[in-house]
């Protein structure tokens, strides 16, 4: 190779690797960084106290979010009785947020989750709205629910039962798990803190 050729392709090959170096940087999360995620997203429901609750208010500390309806017969009242039981080995002075959204908003109005909750912790706040919020709300955490019409003219709601664990920023964790004792549950929310 001629001394004329010999620079140009030293600053090529330089060059290319400061490429490949910035393209690490930005597209390779760093460790411990939550990977990007399809869950979660903006919305705008109705609190159980009547004020309006965007997904900006839960942003600065990690929260748990459950999608559930009140007249649910076992699943829903277990997991926010589980959810309440991790919330108390925290202690009271810890920052964590908890959502109970429903997927049930013709029957749960914001009172009515009032008083529904009133059984369970206190910072667990429920959510409700007009169909359309509470439908944007479903797409953006992926939750599935269908009204199953039953035998006395009512009806019951099939749901997705998962716990959404997101951080400090409003970022999906990943599904919390509530299938061990309070304590480890607890030590585990803590990490987020």
């Amino acid at each position: 190779m001629s001394k004329n050729l010999l620079l140009p392709a030293a600053a090529f090959v330089l060059g290319t690797c400061a490429l490949i170096a910035a393209l690490w940087l930005i597209l390779v999360p760093q460790v411990g960084a939550p990977l990007p995620s399809g869950i979660g997203g903006p919305f705008a429901l109705v609190a159980q106290d009547g004020k309006s609750f965007t997904d900006k208010d839960m942003l600065g500390k990690p929260t748990l979010i459950f999608f559930g309806y009140t007249h649910c017969p076992d699943v829903c009242p277990t997991t926010l009785f589980d959810m309440s039981e991790v919330l108390r080995k925290l202690g009271p002075d810890k920052k964590v947020a908890a959502l109970f959204i429903t997927v049930d908003p013709e029957r749960d109005t914001p009172e009515v989750l009032k008083d529904y909750l009133s059984s369970f912790d206190p910072r667990i706040v429920g959510l409700s709205g007009d169909r359309t919020a509470v439908e944007a709300a479903m797409r953006n955490y992926r939750v599935y629910a269908k009204k199953v019409p039953a035998n006395d003219g009512g009806y019951t709601m099939d749901h997705t039962s998962l716990i959404y664990l997101m951080d400090k920023q409003g970022r999906f964790v990943n599904p919390f798990n509530l299938e061990r004792t309070p304590e480890e549950a607890a030590k585990d929310l803590a990490k987020y803190l």
